[in-house]
């Protein structure tokens, strides 16, 4: 089961307590899963489908609730297989809301159906009667999510989308979710319509908090932890390496260069200090600087030890 499926499964058992986050779940559902037809005599149906038989079954119950309305659950074929290629048909699973069950009342009230000049007319957009209070913006939004929206695994990558066919529903849709706070929606325009998404990966763990999905959420931010904890592993290790390479590059160089003295003018000439140093080096090339300087009675500091080789190093270059 995919990730996004795992979040819808979570959302879909969350019932909404207020008649206005219900009628707002519902419409957020049909905007952005759902489809108008007509029926004949200016009539019109309401169709809702899904992949998702959680989700399916709870916007069944959920429309029973508040509009008192009893659908039947069809099951249909999209035509495409899971990945969305041409081959075998994946099973999808539909609502049908026809004119003898208040079809046209419902839509009034989702505000997807309107008058305009005398003529019913479909609306293109979010009616703002449906979001006007933060609970109801939640609402809305976790009713898009489950009709039309994936979250990618963090483990993976970090990326939420919901999709419409509506520009003007896509517009509305990132205004929503703005209004929450620290979260910047995008749009982006795709073959099929219109993507609303987010790829900051604390946004996404936030609008999953938001539409109520808090296994998910502790789920995606335990993810991040450790990936994280693993990434910075890697770059530790990573840095240690670059630090030993460094410290061999350093020490090869500081026994050349005790070497060209030892070859042009023997230790004798250097100072007792600087003898000390050149004979434990040449007895300790792979020891660091600051197990150099463990071995002095008593023990010194890396800078004495660094600063007594680059003497070394600067006779060597005047050679």
């Amino acid at each position: 089961m995919s990730y996004a499926s795992e979040t819808k499964n979570e959302l879909a058992r969350i019932e909404p307590e207020k008649k206005c986050c219900m009628l707002a779940e519902i419409t957020g559902f049909m905007r952005f899963a759902g489809s108008v037809g007509f029926a004949g005599g200016g009539k019109f149906r309401m169709v809702m489908t899904t992949p998702n038989l959680a989700v399916v079954r709870h916007y069944k119950k959920l429309i029973r609730s508040y509009f008192s309305v009893d659908t039947d659950i069809e099951i249909g074929s999209t035509g495409r297989n899971a990945r969305g290629l041409k081959g075998a048909k994946a099973k999808e699973y539909i609502i049908r809301i026809e004119p003898e069950n208040n079809s046209e009342m419902i839509l009034r009230e989702m505000g997807i159906l309107i008058v305009r000049g005398g003529v019913n007319t479909l609306s293109d957009g979010i009616y703002d009667g449906i979001i006007r209070t933060k609970c109801c913006r939640k609402a809305f939004l976790r009713g898009a999510f489950l009709g039309a929206g994936t979250v990618n695994n963090p483990e993976s990558s970090h990326h939420f989308e919901i999709n419409t066919i509506s520009e003007a529903c896509a517009k509305d849709l990132r205004r929503l979710i703005n209004t929450f706070v620290d979260i910047n929606a995008r749009i982006v325009e795709r073959k099929s319509g219109y993507g609303v998404y987010l790829k900051a990966r604390d946004q996404i763990a936030d609008t999953l908090a938001i539409m109520g999905a808090s296994k998910t959420y502790f789920d995606y931010q335990d993810k991040i932890i450790r990936k994280d904890a693993v990434s910075t592993a890697r770059k530790i290790e990573q840095l240690d390496l670059v630090n030993v390479d460094k410290a061999i590059h350093a020490a090869q160089r500081q026994i050349a260069d005790i070497q060209r003295v030892a070859s042009a003018r023997g230790l004798d000439s250097l100072s007792p200090k600087l003898q000390e140093i050149a004979v434990l080096r040449l007895e300790n090339p792979d020891m660091s600087i600051e197990e150099l300087g463990q071995l002095f009675t008593p023990p010194l500091s890396k800078s004495g030890v660094n600063n007594r080789l680059r003497r070394i190093s600067e006779i060597a270059k005047g050679l």
